[in-house]
C-alpha cells in the first residue's frame, strides 16, 4: 500500500516537473488563445434577454351553480396541473406559429425561405431564443433572447397575451358544439311544449276540461232540468269522455315539459356562457421590459473556461508528444 502511495507521490511529483520545465511554452500559449478567443468574443453578437412572468388562473368560467368549480373561484391562482397545462400551451405550435408569423422569425432569424429544412431550423432557433418553464413558486416564466432588446420585450410581451387567445380557441373548439347541442335541446323541448300548448287549446275550445271541472259538468246534468240544458251538458260530457283521457295525457307531458325546460335553462346558460365568452386565464405577475444589459456573450466566462481548458489540453499534448518519442527510441 506504502508503495502504490510512494510510486503515485512520484508521478504526481514528475507531471509538476515536467509542466515546470515547459512552463514558458505553456503559459505564452495558454496567454496567446486567452488574448484570441477574447478578440473573438468581440465579433459574437451580444442578445439580450427579456422575460416575463404569469401565474394561471384555477378556473377560467362563470359558474351558473352552486355546485360547480365549488373548489376554485375566478380570484384563485392555479396549481401544479393548470402550471404544466400552461407550459404545454405556450410551447405548442398554435402559439409558436403565431409569433413566427406576427414578428416574421424565419427573416430574423436569417433561415433561407427556400432551404427544404427551413421549418426545422426555425423550430430549432425558436426553442433557442425563446423558453418557458415554470418556477418553484408555481408561475410561469417566459425568456426571450433576442439581440434586438426591443423585439425580445415585445416578443415575451406578445406570448403573455396569446395565452388567452390560443387557450380561448381551444376551449371554443370544445364548448361551441356542446352549446349546440344544448341549443339544439332547447328548442326541441321548446317545440314540443308550444305543440301540446297548441293541442290543449284546440281540445279546450272542443269543451273539454280537467278532471276537476269533468266532475262539476257530471254534477250540472245531473242537476239541470230542462231537456235543452240537460242535451248541452249530454253533448259536453260525450266530448270529455271521447277526448279526455287524451287531454289528460297532454297536461301531464305539459307539465313534464315546462319543468324540464325550467332545468333546462341552467345548462343552456351555462354552455352559451362558457361558448361565447373570452376568459382571461391567467394572472400577469411581471411584464417584460427592454433590458439595458446583454446577457450573452459573457466575455470574461468565455475567456476564463477556454484559457484553462487550453492549458489542460496543451499539458496532454506535450505529454503524448514526448511519450510517442521515447516509443521511437525504443523501437
Amino acid at each position: 500500500m506504502e508503495e502504490k502511495e510512494k510510486a503515485m507521490q512520484e508521478g504526481n511529483n514528475q507531471l509538476l516537473l515536467y509542466v515546470w520545465k515547459k512552463r514558458k511554452f505553456i503559459l505564452i500559449s495558454s496567454f496567446i488563445i486567452g488574448v484570441v478567443t477574447a478578440g473573438l468574443t468581440f465579433l459574437m453578437t451580444p442578445k439580450f434577454l427579456s422575460t416575463a412572468i404569469v401565474f394561471p388562473a384555477a378556473t377560467s368560467t362563470v359558474s351558473f351553480s352552486e355546485q360547480r368549480n365549488a373548489k376554485a373561484s375566478s380570484m384563485d391562482f392555479g396549481e401544479e396541473e393548470q402550471a404544466e397545462q400552461l407550459v404545454q400551451i405556450l410551447s405548442s405550435s398554435r402559439i409558436r406559429n403565431l409569433v413566427v408569423d406576427r414578428f416574421d422569425l424565419m427573416k430574423h432569424y436569417d433561415i433561407d425561405p427556400n432551404d427544404p429544412n427551413k421549418y426545422y431550423k426555425l423550430s430549432k432557433a425558436y426553442e433557442q431564443h425563446i423558453q418557458f418553464q415554470r418556477t418553484k413558486y408555481g408561475s410561469i416564466q417566459i425568456d426571450v433572447l433576442d439581440r434586438d432588446r426591443f423585439l425580445a420585450a415585445e416578443i415575451a410581451n406578445k406570448i403573455v397575451d396569446l395565452i388567452d387567445t390560443v387557450k380561448n380557441q381551444m376551449v371554443k373548439e370544445r364548448t361551441l358544439p356542446a352549446f349546440e347541442i344544448n341549443k339544439r335541446k332547447k328548442s326541441i323541448v321548446e317545440q314540443t311544449l308550444e305543440e301540446v300548448n297548441r293541442q290543449l287549446d284546440s281540445l279546450s275550445k272542443m269543451g273539454v276540461v280537467n278532471t276537476e271541472a269533468r266532475a262539476n259538468l257530471y254534477q250540472a246534468y245531473n242537476q239541470a232540468k230542462s231537456g235543452p240544458d240537460r242535451a248541452y251538458f249530454k253533448e259536453q260530457l260525450d266530448v270529455n269522455m271521447k277526448h279526455g283521457a287524451e287531454f289528460e295525457a297532454l297536461v301531464m307531458l305539459r307539465d313534464e315539459k315546462t319543468t324540464k325546460l325550467a332545468d333546462f335553462e341552467e345548462s343552456y346558460e351555462q354552455a352559451e356562457s362558457d361558448a361565447y365568452t373570452d376568459f382571461n386565464h391567467k394572472f400577469v405577475v411581471e411584464r417584460a421590459v427592454v433590458a439595458d444589459k446583454k446577457e450573452k456573450p459573457k466575455r470574461a466566462v468565455i475567456v476564463i473556461v477556454t484559457t484553462m481548458m487550453w492549458f489542460v489540453l496543451i499539458i496532454f499534448i506535450l505529454l503524448i508528444r514526448d511519450r510517442l518519442k521515447e516509443l521511437r527510441k525504443v523501437a
